[in-house]
């Protein structure tokens, strides 16, 4: 069974769950934590995708790093995956789960790509647009590549608005190859 459908499996139970306990936030801002601290600490992946380190020993560090700060499911869902071998797919499922979470309160994901931080201004209008597009509230986020040059990709579920210099300059070079006098530059 491939990652994404374990991951999506279990999310989806978490969620229901969690709706049902009536602990729905307490939860996402726990996966939420959970992700942050994978984005930041390698390590931690690492050992929870680890076929060395016991089972039992994952389990033991992830109550001692998480106790006290998340809720008593969040930490029941730990302990079920780690008895079920199953705790390298944490990462997947919190993802999942937050992802989840957006569909159910009709939150829409978008992600912006800029050469350099956006402001607060920018990032309101940036905003708008999404939710001019998906009629939703938006959970934005931002990306920051060299690579583009100048411009802006703004990503909203399928869909995508690319005016970057890079695509500008990607469409001037099939127009200029198109024409049988100009010879490849």
């Amino acid at each position: 069974m491939s990652v994404y459908r374990i991951a999506s499996r279990y999310a989806k139970s978490l969620l229901e769950l969690a709706d049902e306990k009536g602990m729905l936030e307490d939860v996402n801002k726990d996966m939420l934590l959970f992700s942050q601290m994978i984005e930041e600490n390698r390590d931690f992946l690492l050992l929870l995708k680890s076929p060395v380190v016991p089972h039992d020993k994952k389990l033991t560090i992830l109550n001692q790093v998480f106790e006290g700060k998340v809720n008593s499911l969040t930490l029941s869902i730990f302990k079920i995956l780690a008895k079920k071998h199953r705790e390298q797919y944490l990462p997947a499922i919190a993802t999942e789960f937050h992802h989840q979470y957006n569909v159910k309160k009709g939150i829409a994901e978008a992600t912006v790509t800029t050469t350099f931080p956006i402001d607060a201004g920018l990032r309101a209008e940036f905003e708008a647009v999404v939710t001019k597009i998906s009629g939703k509230k938006v959970e934005l986020t931002e990306k920051v590549e060299q690579d583009l040059i100048g411009g802006f990709i703004l990503k909203v579920g399928d869909r995508q608005i690319d005016d970057s210099i890079n695509s500008r300059l990607k469409a001037l070079k099939l127009e200029f190859s198109k024409n049988p006098y100009v010879k490849e530059f």
